[in-house]
């Protein structure tokens, strides 16, 4: 949703790089370019003009003018200013203290709150909690019945008393709910209410009455992410007729301008909570408004990766791949299937990629890579014998035409496969001789990509063209053939022996250049990323 705003302030950003000092010029430069890509956005007209003076007036202060890198500091700036338009800190559920947790769900018809309370039920009990789900929109046309479809996908009981399309009484079926859900010991609620095609009298006296009837510990307003400026007034409206505590983006995976997530939680004062980004159950997250303001910037979304990888990839699985690796065995084809089976757990490839810093570059690579990929590798891979696996190098010719006609594809792409498999294991033994990760100096890419057809184009894809790393041929040690600069080489070698070493310089925007040989150690890596970095816990 935020592809546009993002390539447009990562292009405005580019024009302060490696400048020492910006003038007042530059600065109004830089805030007019960033007030024509939030109001090309959709970005309510009041948000805006507030966004864009603290900005200006934090950018002229000592803070941008005193620091080593102004322009990074503008980043920073506007990385601030974003978490703070988008609600500041991460807001949790509040939990009852005695059970049932009650939310009741607002919003107008067409915003998604039906199947956004299955998605919500399915991550309550991703949580551990017993949620259940309350029909209490018995006015638009089988709504009663979505709920209870959308429930079953959700592995959770909806309670329906009554068969809805007009009959019966929402107030009183919220009310009973909370005696049923005691006694089947659900220890959270979730009442789906009625909406409406527009603000109304009707509508607002309903949901009050049932946020009266009820008493919610949360009541969570879910608003449609693509519909722009009428987001603000459709906020304001149910702020004053019913008094949400907090916002649930839907729709937020579509491709409009995304104004009404900048604008809803600066204007109503109320945090962003959920946020729903597909159309599968899984596709729900909490909203944190510092790692959105990270991916509209293109800084990427590493935490939630690393949470997806923690909740999708066997811990038994993992530890078992990491004993293989430590005790200097090959990786084979059978822990790359492995591998492969967690990350389509995790989701969809090009939004995991997506969250991957630095690549709106690769923007249109992405959009081309085609999801079922994933599904013919693993269609490969499974064509072949348990000793095909195990040990690849028996595959020769008429294997692999065997494993291509088992698989439905051609010989080509087999071999293909097993290239990137080579390339996989290489790596997986440079880890294992604590030589670090090969291909993370330059930014990085996914560990696993290598072997999938397709992803060549993609940082941490196969046929990447190797770099030159200073040798050239008939030069003994890599000397350089400029006589300054091998006497350059020369102190930098004695320096090393005496062990008088340098600190690495930063890049240009002041992050670390990891170009450099550094070691990796894979066992620093949070519980649970090594599914996806073998060798990591």
């Amino acid at each position: 949703m935020f592809n546009s705003l993002s390539d447009r302030l990562t292009a405005t950003f580019k024009n302060l790089r490696g400048k020492g000092r910006l003038s007042e010029a530059d600065v109004d430069a830089t805030i007019r370019e960033i007030r024509r890509a939030l109001l090309d956005a959709d970005v309510a007209l009041p948000v805006v003009r507030a966004f864009t003076g603290r900005i200006r007036e934090r950018a002229l202060s000592e803070e941008v003018s005193g620091a080593l890198n102004p322009g990074q500091q503008v980043v920073k700036v506007v990385n601030d200013e974003l978490v703070g338009i988008l609600g500041g800190e991460t807001r949790r559920l509040n939990y009852a203290k005695r059970p049932p947790t009650v939310i009741m769900l607002a919003g107008l018809q067409g915003a998604g709150k039906t199947t956004l309370a299955g998605k919500l039920a399915y991550w309550l009990k991703s949580e551990g909690h017993r949620p259940m789900l309350v029909a209490a929109d018995l006015q638009r046309p089988n709504a009663v019945n979505q709920l209870e479809i959308v429930g079953e996908r959700a592995g959770a009981f909806v309670y329906a008393p009554e068969p809805g399309n007009g009959v019966g009484n929402p107030v009183q079926v919220a009310t009973d709910s909370l005696e049923v859900a005691k006694s089947k010991l659900h220890d959270v609620v979730i009442v789906d209410t009625a909406g409406r095609l527009g603000i109304d009298e009707e509508l607002m006296q309903q949901a009050a009455d049932i946020r009266s009837a009820v008493n919610p510990d949360e009541v969570l307003f879910v608003i449609d992410a693509m519909i722009g400026q009428d987001a603000v007034k459709t906020a304001e409206a149910f702020l004053e007729g019913v008094d949400f505590t907090g916002v649930v983006l839907s729709k937020l995976d579509g491709d409009s301008r995304g104004g009404a997530a900048l604008s809803v939680a600066e204007v109503t004062g109320k945090p962003i909570m959920f946020a729903s980004t597909g159309e599968s159950m899984k596709e729900f997250e909490q909203f944190h408004p510092d790692r959105m303001a990270d991916r509209i910037l293109d800084m990427g979304d590493i935490l939630t990766l690393i949470e997806q990888a923690e909740k999708n990839f066997d811990e038994k699985e993992t530890a078992k791949l990491q004993k293989k690796v430590e005790a200097g065995e090959d990786f084979d084809l059978n822990d790359f299937l492995t591998q492969m089976s967690g990350l389509k757990k995790m989701g969809s490839m090009k939004k995991m990629l997506g969250m991957m810093p630095g690549m709106s570059q690769y923007k249109d690579q992405l959009e081309n890579f085609d999801e079922r990929e994933v599904d013919r590798v693993e269609a490969i891979v499974r064509s072949m014998t348990p000793a095909e696996r195990t040990n690849p190098k028996i595959l020769n010719g008429s294997r692999r035409a065997r494993i291509a006609k088992g698989a439905g594809t051609t010989v080509t792409a087999v071999n293909q496969l097993m290239e990137r498999f080579t390339q996989a294991q290489k790596m997986m033994r440079g880890m294992t001789r604590g030589g670090g990760m090969p291909g993370m100096g330059g930014g990085g890419g996914m560990p696993g990509m290598g072997g999938m057809p397709g992803m060549g184009s993609v940082p941490g894809g196969g046929n990447r063209k190797k770099k030159a790393v200073g040798k050239k041929k008939g030069r003994k040690g890599g000397q350089s053939g400029n006589p300054a600069k091998r006497a350059q080489q020369a102190q930098a070698l004695e320096d090393k022996k005496a062990g008088k070493t340098k600190d690495p310089v930063g890049s240009a925007f002041g992050g670390v250049d990891l170009d450099g040989e550094e070691d990796f150690d894979m066992k620093n890596l949070p519980k649970g990323f090594g599914g996806m970095f073998p060798g990591g816990k």
